[in-house]
C-alpha cells in the first residue's frame, strides 16, 4: 500500500464531470483576464463565508502582501516603515513573514500555543505590555493547520491597543470561530488557492476578503499594478490578478468543499480515536470550527524523525510543517524582533509530523496508517 499526503489525482477523478466542463467553457470563450468565472468565483465566495467582498488574487503570499499593503495606503502611507511592527507567529511558512517585510513593516515573532500551535494571546499581551512606548500597528494570526485561532481575545486586544487584525486563512477555508467563517473577523483577510490547500487549484492563487469598502477598493487597483487607469498608476501596484482558468477550476471545487471539510473532519476523530493511548505521542485538539488541512501530532522523546522513517518503509508519506521556526531563517536576520525565546514553537518544530489526511482516504487505508503507528510504537 502506498499512501501520499494528499492524492490530487484521486480528487480530480471524482470532480472530473464538473472540473472538465469548467475548463471547456474558458477554451470557449478565451477571456483569459479577468474573464467572467474570477466575478462569478468572488461572489459565490462572499455568500459562502458571509462576507461583502472577496477579490481573487495570484496566489496566497500575494494575497497577505495586498492586505497589509491596502492597510498602509489607508492610513496614508504608500508602505509601512521599518519602524512599524506587525505581531505574528514564528511557527508558519515563510510567506507569512515575508510579506510582512515585502509590505515595508518589521515582523515580531511570539510564541505559540503548545496544544493548537496557534499565536499564543497571552504572548501577544506580553509583548504589548512589556514596551513603554510601542510601535505595533497590527496583529497577523495564522489558522494553522486549519485550527482556528483565539479571535475573541485576539480582537480584544486589538481593539485596545487600537491595532488592526489581518487573518492568514491560507490553510483553513470553510473553517470557523465561534461558527463565524474564519477571513471574516479582522479588518482583512488572506486565503490561499494553493492545489494543496482545502480549497485548491491547478496552480497557484489566492484571495483577500474584507467587509471594508475603502480597502477592497485599495486592493482591486493594486492587483492591477496600482491604479484604477492602468496608464496612469497612483500607487505602486502588482501584476496580482487571480487567472481565469484557476478562478474556473475552484468555481467546480467550491461545491465540494464542505463535504470534503467534513470528511477530513472524521477522519481526525479516527486517528484521535485509535491513536488516543499512545502516551509518547500528543494529538491535536478536535475544536469546533476546526478544517484539518494537516492532522498534526507531537512525537515525544526525540521519536519523531524515527517515526517518520518506519512510515515512509511502510509507504506511508508524512511531512514536517515546520522543521525551522522564521526567527532562525536567514531572511529575518535583522529584520525581525523577538519578542521571548519562543520556546514552544521551537520545541514543536521538532517534535511535529503531519499524517495523510487526504479526504477521498478509504477505510481501509486509515486502518493501516493506524496500524502501522500502533506497530512502531509497540501497542
Amino acid at each position: 500500500m502506498n499512501i501520499p499526503m494528499l492524492d490530487l489525482k484521486r480528487q480530480y477523478q471524482f470532480m472530473k464531470k464538473d472540473i472538465d466542463n469548467a475548463i471547456s467553457r474558458c477554451l470557449d470563450h478565451q477571456l483569459w483576464i479577468l474573464g467572467p468565472e474570477v466575478k462569478e468565483f468572488e461572489q459565490k465566495c462572499a455568500e459562502f463565508l458571509n462576507i461583502k467582498h472577496c477579490i481573487g488574487c495570484s496566489s496566497g503570499t500575494e494575497a497577505i502582501v495586498l492586505g497589509l499593503r491596502a492597510l498602509a495606503i489607508k492610513c496614508g502611507k504608500e508602505f509601512f516603515s521599518k519602524n512599524d511592527e506587525i505581531i505574528t507567529t514564528p511557527f508558519t511558512f515563510t510567506a507569512t513573514g515575508d510579506a510582512i517585510l515585502r509590505a515595508g513593516a518589521t515582523p515580531v515573532f511570539v510564541d505559540i500555543d503548545p496544544i493548537n500551535f496557534n499565536i499564543r494571546p497571552q504572548s501577544i499581551l506580553d509583548y504589548l505590555q512589556s514596551k513603554a512606548e510601542n510601535n505595533a500597528k497590527g496583529i497577523l494570526p495564522v489558522h494553522l493547520y486549519g485550527t482556528p485561532c483565539d479571535m475573541d481575545t485576539i480582537s480584544k486586544i486589538a481593539q485596545k491597543y487600537n491595532l488592526f487584525v489581518l487573518e492568514d486563512v491560507a490553510q483553513a477555508f470553510g473553517g470557523t470561530w465561534q461558527y463565524t467563517k474564519l477571513g471574516t473577523i479582522g479588518n482583512i483577510s488572506a486565503f490561499s488557492f494553493f492545489p494543496s490547500k482545502n480549497l485548491g487549484g491547478f496552480g497557484d492563487g489566492g484571495m483577500v476578503t474584507t467587509n471594508d469598502d475603502e480597502l477592497a477598493e485599495i486592493v482591486k487597483f493594486l492587483i492591477k499594478h496600482g491604479g484604477k487607469d492602468k496608464y496612469n498608476v497612483e500607487h505602486i501596484g502588482y501584476n496580482a490578478r487571480l487567472d481565469t482558468i484557476q478562478a474556473s477550476i475552484l468555481l467546480a471545487k467550491l461545491k465540494y468543499v464542505e463535504d470534503f471539510n467534513n470528511r477530513r473532519i472524521a477522519i481526525a476523530k479516527r486517528y484521535s480515536e485509535e491513536l488516543a493511548d499512545i502516551e509518547e505521542i500528543q494529538l491535536p485538539p478536535i475544536l469546533e470550527g476546526c478544517v484539518f488541512h494537516q492532522y498534526t501530532i507531537r512525537v515525544k522523546n526525540g521519536k519523531r524523525n524515527k517515526l517518520q522513517e518506519f512510515l515512509k518503509e511502510k509507504m506511508i508519506a508524512t511531512m514536517i510543517y515546520y522543521p525551522l521556526c522564521l526567527h532562525k531563517m536567514k531572511v529575518f536576520e535583522g529584520k525581525s524582533r523577538v519578542s521571548e525565546k519562543p520556546v514552544e514553537a521551537e520545541r514543536a518544530s521538532q517534535e511535529v509530523l503531519s499524517l495523510p489526511i487526504e479526504p477521498l482516504m478509504t477505510l481501509e487505508e486509515q486502518s493501516y496508517i493506524i496500524k502501522s503507528i500502533r506497530r512502531f510504537f509497540k501497542k
